[in-house]
């Protein structure tokens, strides 16, 4: 059991910090902890959180603008933003259920994962691009502040991009900036059944090539049998309203050339793309491992096919084909199949969840070519001189 610090306040988190360095005394870092089964177990005897750092510093509906402490629980900011009728464009994933936690996922926690849902593929784009700024602590105990709380910054190095994804390994996030979006008024679905999962690739690529707005786009194996939907299963999601039913049509009628198309509307359709967003449709055991692979949308049928027959993986497509989950045996044999699977589509892969004793045992991300490490290790020497954060989070 490690020794928990939860500071209440930025300067006591800084100065736990600067203790921490002074005396070189490693810190897992985390809001609340929701994920620690990802990437490998950090290697420290005391863990910090932010969840003490709590509440909505500022927010500006009109300006769509919002800040809040890392801490704050993403229901929340959801909330909230929620009775104003706005939204995350990233729409943020909720993983709390497939690992198993007992607490809300936090601001911080989302950030520092870089994790982002279904309309990646859209307008919203990735979580990075929508941080406007933020203030972290670094490894040696300074607080910093990049970026401000407006859309139009001018910042010299912009160390948003830097920290979002960095997983803790750089800096203790503490108050975050985001840009805002209004809420859809709706969500319809158009279902797309087809033959095999190729097909699904190349119906979610015409309906996302089309002027018809397109927010989602994924691809179901086994369907979703709780809304008479069989398997396989192309999803794609429209939720500006403002566009008059013609084109609509002629959207399904664009998708029809790929299978037979049906609707999802309302609550069933908001629930599915939950369900997608979340990977709650991956139907992942909880001894199970889980993967999550990036690669080109033409390529993800073919990872899918060699891993079902490898292992009997059981599969997700999100990102119009680019995002592929896999849920299949805790084993180093499954990891070395993925991993192959991921080199031979020229992609990239991420451990998501796994027991303690395989996380600790193989790559859990690619290992990076010798000029993009030197870089990183760079930086690292200047962001946390005495490697104290989150050490052996990303590689041994």
């Amino acid at each position: 059991m490690t020794d928990l610090l939860l500071p209440p306040d930025e300067a006591s988190l800084a100065e736990a910090v600067r203790e921490a360095a002074a005396a070189r005394l490693p810190l897992a870092i985390e809001g609340n902890g929701t994920r620690r089964a990802s990437l490998r177990p950090v290697q420290a005897a005391r863990t910090l959180s932010t969840r003490g750092l709590t509440g909505i510093t500022l927010n500006k509906p009109a300006e769509l603008v919002l800040s809040a402490r890392t801490g704050t629980p993403m229901p929340e900011i959801e909330a909230a933003l929620a009775a104003q009728g706005q939204m995350l464009p990233a729409e943020p994933p909720d993983f709390s259920a497939l690992f198993g936690a007992d607490r809300p996922a936090t601001l911080g926690g989302m950030v520092a994962a870089h994790l982002s849902g279904p309309r990646r593929i859209g307008p919203g784009g990735a979580l990075r691009d929508q941080v406007l700024g933020v203030r972290a602590v670094t490894g040696d105990g300074e607080v910093i502040r990049s970026g401000g709380r407006v859309h139009k910054n001018v910042t010299g190095l912009d160390l948003c991009k830097l920290l979002a994804g960095s997983h803790g390994t750089l800096g203790v996030l503490t108050e975050i900036t985001l840009k805002l979006a209004p809420r859809p008024e709706g969500s319809l679905t158009l279902a797309v059944r087809v033959a095999e999962l190729a097909a699904g690739v190349r119906a979610l690529s015409a309906g996302l090539g089309s002027p018809f707005g397109v927010s989602g786009a994924a691809l179901l194996p086994r369907g979703a049998p709780g809304l008479g939907l069989d398997g396989p299963v192309a999803l794609l999601r429209l939720e500006d309203f403002s566009v008059p039913a013609a084109p609509r049509g002629a959207l399904r009628g664009l998708l029809a050339g790929h299978g037979t198309v049906s609707l999802v509307e309302g609550e069933d359709s908001l629930a599915l793309w939950r369900a997608v967003r979340d990977a709650a449709l991956l139907e992942a055991a909880p001894e199970q491992a889980v993967w999550r692979l990036s690669v080109k949308p033409t390529a993800a049928p073919g990872v899918a096919r060699a891993l079902e027959d490898g292992f009997g993986a059981r599969l997700l497509l999100d990102w119009g084909g680019g995002l592929v989950w896999v849920a299949g045996p805790a084993t180093e044999a499954a990891h070395r199949a993925v991993m192959a699977a991921a080199q031979a589509a020229r992609g990239t892969f991420t451990l998501f969840r796994a027991p303690d004793s395989l996380r600790a045992a193989v790559p859990v991300v690619p290992e990076e070519p010798a000029a993009l490490a030197a870089i990183g290790a760079r930086v690292k020497a200047v962001m946390d001189p005495m490697g104290i954060l989150n050490p052996g989070r990303l590689r041994a």
